[in-house]
């Protein structure tokens, strides 16, 4: 419709699904992009400029993070896969409008678990312990 005001959705209300796995509550996922490398080609008799070439597709590795409960989940699939069982799972991220439906997703594909980070304990602090994953994959789409 013309002149139909769309907002923008909020950046905290999301949630992950990991093929597989039952985890709740990530504090946040960063890092999921995707980019062409760009080749540069020239002639010996061409103009001074080089013509701009698609070379490969490249995909930025996701972090997710999330506070410290009694879930082995994430953590055992880094674990099978530092003992070389990689599982490449899909993921999909999905964005929730106000009223808690789900309005964006992306989906990834063959990802796996390439870096864990334990959280970091201090005696004088009072935040929540997080711990994090980062996932690297061969692609990814917006399916919605």
């Amino acid at each position: 419709m013309a002149g139909e005001r769309r907002d923008p959705y909020r950046n905290f209300r999301f949630r992950i699904e990991v093929e597989g796995i039952q985890q709740a509550g990530f504090s946040e996922i960063s890092g999921f992009d995707a980019s062409l490398s760009v080749i540069e080609y020239r002639e010996g008799n061409e103009t001074i400029t080089p013509r701009k070439l698609p070379g490969l597709a490249k995909y930025g590795n996701i972090s997710l993070k999330w506070g410290v409960t009694d879930s082995m989940d994430m953590y055992n699939w880094m674990s099978e896969s530092i003992q070389g069982k990689v599982a490449r799972k899909t993921v999909t991220i999905i964005a929730i409008n106000e009223e808690g439906g789900d309005v964006a997703t992306w989906q990834v594909i063959e990802a796996w678990p390439s870096k864990y980070s334990a959280p970091s304990f201090k005696g004088t602090g009072n935040e929540v312990a997080i711990e994090s994953l980062e996932l690297a994959h061969e692609g990814m789409t917006r399916t919605k």
